[in-house]
């Protein structure tokens, strides 16, 4: 597949796991029981079809379709909230919706960096320190610093970040997704699980959105 389609395919998948949620899911039935069929796509969509993707070799084509799915779903009990919504505090030591979407923004970078880049943290960027040290940390700092902000602001850098993702992830097979990192903090763990951990890290925060949501009055 030459460079333009695979540019048009990553830009498929961000609109699939942004836009396209927006105007095809309700509120409730993104989160029904499987029997209520709660995804309403058009049939040219293929976002629940977990597995292999064009433009991607066979195992990250299929952790391709996980990210995408998962943003769906994270995407679905926030989109169009207002900036006090998105601000909104359950208590002093809580953290608010928008400041944990950046900081869903900054593991997915940090997870770049390190995985497309072979970086720790201490060789970030001042660039990348800058931007990402405080959400990444989320407490007091992203508290006084995080807010202020709209829906589409944070919808922006989710998909910015995503599409580097895709883009890098085309650039690489199953024999990099399946190496192992025999330093890591969690001991002896391949790429296929660091980044099925910002898959599933998004499915962590996304039962804290639909918990904060429940308590705005």
């Amino acid at each position: 597949m030459d460079h333009q389609s695979n540019q048009v395919n990553r830009r498929n998948f961000i609109k699939k796991s942004s836009l396209l949620t927006l105007g095809t899911l309700g509120t409730a039935s993104a989160f029904a029981a499987p029997h209520e069929a709660p995804l309403n796509f058009t049939q040219d969509s293929d976002v629940n079809i977990v597995g292999p993707k064009e433009g991607y070799t066979p195992q990250i084509g299929t952790l391709v379709s996980m990210l995408n799915w998962m943003r769906m779903v994270i995407l679905a009990p926030v989109r169009n909230m207002s900036v006090s919504d998105l601000d909104y505090l359950v208590d002093e030591n809580a953290n608010s919706i928008g400041a944990m979407l950046m900081h869903l923004a900054a593991t997915e970078r940090f997870y770049q960096i390190h995985t497309f880049e072979n970086k720790k943290w201490g060789d970030w960027s001042k660039e990348d320190k800058d931007k990402w040290s405080i959400p990444s940390g989320l407490g007091e700092k992203a508290r006084k610093v995080v807010k202020g902000n709209n829906y589409d602001y944070y919808l922006n850098e989710l998909s910015q970040i995503r599409e580097n993702t895709l883009k890098e992830l085309a650039n690489r097979d199953d024999e990099w997704l399946m190496s192992v990192d025999k330093d890591f903090p969690w001991g002896p763990t391949n790429n296929y699980c660091k980044w099925f951990h910002v898959c599933e890290h998004e499915s962590n925060h996304n039962g804290q959105f639909k918990f904060i949501k429940s308590r705005i009055v």
